[in-house]
């Protein structure tokens, strides 16, 4: 006889095992099915996690290297250990993984190890064995969209996973692709000194960022010597050895050209990942893009099955996925979860930062509304200058009239952390004016904020 659950939740990604957990938290009979041999999803052992120890590490070769004797340390020749560092970001994947574990073992949660399949609504078999549960949780994450004509090896052409475990320096890196993963796995190879050219469909790189800031963005990726080559399409890569030679054409039409790369890294999205699920033997219907239809509180068509994370509809965000884990776990057990979708932070971990949250001044544009801008640059903070992080701005739109928070855009030194604080005045409806009258600690890079929200008012302080 099949193992009864209250719910089963298959994928251990951060939809997945968050979602576990707080179902755990509030008395329910939770297992959890995992074909990797270790917990966390992409984001832990492929993606967000190791993307960062490798960030954090090239960053610090180059302050080593080119940034220390301002301050009047000198360190003499600094070397690269690719292998130690590969090794450290082994580690800190490690340890983060076995986190999981602990937190399963802490709240009593099952890790069915394999991979699920649905055998009928409220049923799935996993490693060959039968399990059923009242409620079936699919948090089945992302996979790296392909592109017709290159040909991923993880050798020569790779996905961000290849990227992560390369074993040396590449003498020239081409990105397929202006978004996120390619431009902060670019700028980890570029520190530790290989050629980095982006090559890039639209005419700019992070289309889905305000455009001031992806402006700006692209312009100090250039000056820490990136190339660009917008407007133009990737046709094949063929591998000769240990060159790849790419064919790119203009998107709008024009003359082929060919580029040589020692590495290519394939970034050019991700889509909804549900292989192997056998989703037909439960009836569990998809949309065009291959995404689990839901309803506005994860439901699927099917009474029972419901869905989460990047497998749906919306920003493919590890945050995103860990708030609607929460909320439907929450409204499984009888309370009632909700997620404000216009209130998710998004960060770019390059040297500077960029975040964003709300909306943006192309899509207020669009919408027709009436909106302030507010914007304080990073030069005119006392504690950027102490850091030698002057680069960016922080940006703040806030409703004509109203004075209401709208969205807010910052490039510049610890970026990602400075959003929290407009994330949390979004999510309570707070005004500019709001923002601007809460004292701020100095020197700090909060500052920033506090004097763009003056300035929408026309009263930054310090410019």
């Amino acid at each position: 006889m099949a193992e009864n659950f209250d719910v089963i939740v298959i994928g251990a990604g951060p939809g997945g095992y968050v979602c576990a957990i707080r179902a755990a938290q509030l008395g329910l009979k939770v297992a959890v099915a995992e074909k990797r041999e270790t917990l966390g999803g992409t984001c832990l052992n492929v993606g967000c996690i190791p993307s960062k120890a490798l960030l954090v590490s090239s960053e610090d070769f180059d302050h080593a290297k080119h940034g220390l004797q301002d301050h009047g340390i000198s360190v003499g020749e600094v070397k690269i250990d690719i292998a130690r560092m590969q090794a450290r970001k082994a580690e800190v994947v490690g340890a983060n993984t076995k986190g999981i574990e602990f937190l399963f073992k802490k709240n009593k949660i099952t890790w069915l190890k394999g991979e699920a399949k649905f055998t009928a609504p409220g049923a799935v078999e996993v490693a060959g064995k039968g399990y059923t549960a009242k409620h079936i949780v699919i948090a089945t994450g992302s996979g790296s969209v392909p592109l017709k004509g290159v040909e991923v090896d993880e050798k020569r052409i790779v996905t961000s996973t290849g990227a992560l475990e390369l074993d040396k320096v590449p003498g020239h890196l081409v990105v397929i692709g202006g978004g996120v993963i390619g431009l902060e796995l670019g700028s980890v190879w570029r520190r530790l000194g290989a050629e980095v050219t982006v090559v890039e469909f639209l005419d700019r790189i992070t289309p889905g960022l305000d455009g001031e800031i992806s402006k700006t963005f692209q312009q100090v990726l250039t000056k820490q010597g990136f190339q660009f080559k917008l407007g133009h399409k990737v046709t094949s890569a063929k591998t000769e050895g240990e060159q790849v030679t790419l064919t790119i054409e203009p998107a709008k039409g024009g003359a082929a050209e060919q580029i040589k790369a020692d590495i290519v890294l394939l970034a050019i999205g991700r889509y909804a990942y549900t292989e192997g699920l056998n989703l037909a033997a439960a009836g569990v219907e998809t949309d065009e893009r291959g995404r689990v239809k839901t309803d506005g509180h994860y439901a699927t068509n099917v009474p029972g099955i419901y869905a989460i994370g990047d497998v749906i509809a919306g920003p493919m965000l590890a945050h995103k996925a860990e708030e609607e884990g929460v909320a439907l776990a929450e409204r499984l057990a009888g309370q009632a979860g909700h997620v404000n979708y216009g209130a998710i932070p998004s960060v770019v971990y390059t040297s500077p930062e960029v975040a964003s949250v709300g909306a943006t001044e192309e899509e207020l544009k669009a919408a027709g509304v009436q909106y302030v801008v507010g914007k304080f640059p990073f030069m005119a903070n006392g504690r950027a200058r102490a850091l030698g992080a002057t680069e960016g701005f922080a940006k703040i739109l806030s409703e004509k009239g109203t004075d209401k928070l709208l969205g807010a855009h910052i490039i510049g030194a610890d970026a990602g952390t400075l959003i929290a604080e407009l994330t949390t005045a979004l999510e309570f409806g707070a005004s500019a004016e709001d923002v601007a009258r809460v004292c701020h600690a100095h020197p700090t890079l909060s500052e920033v904020v506090k004097e763009a929200a003056l300035a929408a008012d026309g009263r930054a302080l310090h410019i």
